[in-house]
C-alpha cells in the first residue's frame, strides 16, 4: 500500500571517483546588507502562527526543490558525475526556485567518509578536490547562499543502506543521531543560508504519535532532539514531519499529521516548529482516495485531515517537504494540479502559503523523475510549469556565510595567464587563466596588465574591469572569486584593434 523504496538510484551512474576544496560566500559591501535587509528572507527564520518570517519579521515562502546524493553512497549530491555543482544551482535559481532541502545520511559525519562519482574534467567541480563529503556540503551551502537560496537540511537515513521506519537502528542508536544533528547545527552556526534540520525522513509503522512509548513515539523524540538541535543552535527551525498511523488512520510515509492536534510538538525555544508532510501521487503508490469517484474533489479534504488542518487553524506552519509524480497518467496530473492549488497560489496569497520543495531536482528518482531531464541539463518544462503558480521571489544573499570547512591560515596568492585566442587586425579575442598558487582556498582576485599600444577592452565576461589608459585592470565577478588551492578560474574580454600581443598580467589575492 505505501511506497515502494524510491530512492534506488542510480548511484553507479557514473564511476567517476573523486573528492573536493573551497568555495568561500563572496564578500559584501555594507551598503549591500543594508539593502538586502528590506528583502524578505534575511537573517534567520522563526514562527508566529502558520506563518514563517524572517528576522525582520516579514513573512516568507519556502518554495524548493530537493537536491539528493548525500544520503546514497556516493556521498555527494547526484549529477556531479555530468554537471558542475555551481552551475546547477545557478539553474536552480534561475527556474525560480528559492531554497534546496539537501537529504544525508549518517555515514556522511564519520571520519574517513569519502565522496565519489564527481567529474573533474574541463575545470567542473573544481573547487571540491580534496575535501571530505562535509565539506562538499559546505561548499554547496555556501554558493547556495551566495546565489539567495536557503538550505534546509534533511536526516534522510541512517546510513547509505536504506530509509527506517524510526529514528535509530541497531547500528545507529538515538545518541548517534542527536550527536549528529548537533554537529551540524553547531557546523552553521551563524550562516543564516542553513534555516533548519528536518530532524528525520519518513517515520512510518511501528512509529506513532502521542502514545507515549518513548521507543516509538516519533512525537516525543522529535521533541528530544529538537531541543538538542536549539541548545547548540537557538536559531535555527525545526522541520518534524508525520509518521504513517494515527489512531488507526493511515497515509503517506511521513505524511500523518493528525496527532499534532492533541499532541503538539514543544520544544524549549518558542517560535520554531514547522511541521512538514510528504505526499505522492500514483506513480509512487496507490491510495483509496485516487480511486473515490469525486476524485480530484475529494483530494482537499483528504490534506485537511492529514496535514492541512494545522494550517488552517493557523496552529504552526506547514511545510511540503517531498511531493513528486512522473506526470505519466492522467490522474497524477490531476493531482498536482490540484495540490499546486490547495498550496496557495503566491500571486494571490503571498508568502500566507503552504510552504513545499519538489521532489526532485533529479531525474534518477525511480518513481517520480525530476525537474531535470535524463540528460541533467535540459529541463521537464511540463513537470516545472505545473509549479509556476506557487514559486516565490528568491532571498538576499546570506552575508559573512565563511566556510566552516576552511581550515584557514594559509597564505592567499595567484599567478594569471594571458592567452590571444584570435586575432584580425581590427580587433581580438583573449582569455585569461587565474589559478590559486597560494596554501588557502581565495575569496577574491584582481589581475592587472598593461597594453604597449592603444588597446581597449570592448567587452568582457566573467569579470568586470576598467581601464586606464594602457592599464586594465579586472576583478572576479560573484561566482568565481572563490578558487581552491590548486583550482583556477578564468575571463574572457574582446578589444581593439589587434596587434596588442601578450602582455604580463600580475595578479592580487585576498
Amino acid at each position: 500500500m505505501f511506497r515502494s523504496l524510491r530512492r534506488a538510484l542510480g548511484a553507479a551512474a557514473a564511476a567517476l571517483l573523486l573528492p573536493l576544496a573551497g568555495v568561500q560566500a563572496a564578500q559584501v559591501d555594507p551598503a549591500a546588507v543594508a539593502a538586502a535587509a528590506a528583502e524578505p528572507g534575511a537573517g534567520y527564520w522563526h514562527t508566529s502562527g502558520r506563518q514563517i518570517l524572517d528576522a525582520a519579521g516579514q513573512p516568507v515562502r519556502i518554495a524548493g526543490i530537493n537536491w539528493f546524493g548525500f544520503e546514497t553512497s556516493n556521498n555527494a549530491v547526484h549529477g556531479l558525475w555530468t554537471r558542475d555543482y555551481k552551475s546547477m544551482i545557478d539553474q536552480m535559481r534561475s527556474l525560480g526556485y528559492n531554497t534546496v532541502r539537501l537529504p544525508y545520511s549518517d555515514d556522511i559525519l564519520k571520519s574517513g567518509a569519502v565522496a565519489n562519482s564527481i567529474d573533474f574534467s574541463g575545470g567542473k567541480n573544481a573547487d571540491l578536490q580534496g575535501l571530505t563529503p562535509l565539506q562538499i556540503m559546505d561548499r554547496i551551502v555556501a554558493y547556495a547562499g551566495q546565489d539567495g537560496l536557503k538550505v534546509i537540511l534533511d536526516r534522510h537515513r541512517p546510513d547509505a543502506g536504506g530509509q527506517s521506519a524510526l529514528w535509530y537502528t541497531s547500528t545507529v542508536p538515538e545518541t548517534t543521531w542527536i550527536t549528529n544533528l548537533k554537529a551540524l547545527a553547531s557546523r552553521y552556526k551563524g550562516d543564516p543560508t542553513v534555516i533548519g534540520i528536518d530532524l528525520h525522513n519518513e517515520p512510518h509503522d511501528p512509529a506513532c504519535w502521542g502514545c507515549g512509548d518513548t521507543t516509538r513515539d516519533w512525537r516525543l523524540a522529535a521533541q528530544r532532539a529538537g531541543n538538542a538541535v536549539l541548545s547548540v543552535n537557538s536559531e535555527l527551525l525545526v522541520f518534524v514531519e508525520g509518521v504513517q498511523t494515527v489512531d488507526g488512520v493511515s497515509g503517506w510515509w511521513g505524511g500523518n499529521l493528525m496527532g499534532v492536534a492533541r499532541y503538539p510538538v514543544q520544544l524549549d525555544v518558542p517560535g520554531r516548529v514547522v511541521y512538514s508532510a510528504h505526499d505522492y501521487a500514483t506513480s509512487v503508490a496507490q491510495q483509496s482516495w485516487f480511486s473515490d469517484p469525486s476524485f480530484p474533489a475529494n483530494m482537499p479534504g483528504v490534506w485537511d485531515k492529514y496535514w492541512g488542518y494545522i494550517f488552517k487553524q493557523n496552529l504552526a506552519p506547514v511545510w511540503v517537504g517531498e511531493f513528486g509524480t512522473t506526470l505519466q497518467s492522467t490522474v497524477d496530473q490531476k493531482w498536482l494540479a490540484a495540490l499546486v492549488s490547495y498550496l496557495r497560489p503566491t500571486s494571490t496569497y503571498g508568502a500566507d502559503s503552504i510552504s513545499w520543495t519538489f521532489w526532485s531536482w533529479n531525474p534518477n528518482s525511480g518513481d517520480t523523475g525530476g525537474i531535470l531531464k535524463d540528460d541533467w541539463t535540459t529541463v521537464d518544462t511540463v513537470k516545472d510549469g505545473y509549479l509556476a503558480s506557487v514559486k516565490a521571489p528568491g532571498f538576499p544573499p546570506s552575508p559573512g556565510g565563511s566556510d566552516p570547512g576552511d581550515p584557514g591560515g594559509g597564505t592567499a596568492a595567484c599567478t594569471a595567464v594571458y592567452t590571444v585566442s584570435s586575432d584580425w587586425g581590427g580587433g581580438f579575442n583573449a582569455e585569461v587563466k587565474v589559478t590559486n598558487s597560494g596554501s588557502t582556498a581565495l575569496k577574491s582576485w584582481t589581475t592587472t596588465w598593461s597594453w604597449p599600444g592603444t588597446q581597449k577592452v570592448t567587452s568582457m565576461w566573467n569579470a568586470s574591469y576598467r581601464q586606464n589608459g594602457t592599464i586594465v585592470t579586472a576583478t572576479n565577478a560573484d561566482h568565481n572569486g572563490a578558487v581552491a588551492v590548486g583550482g583556477s578560474a578564468t575571463f574572457g574580454f574582446g578589444g581593439a584593434p589587434g596587434g596588442g600581443g601578450v602582455p604580463t598580467v600580475s595578479c592580487t589575492a585576498t
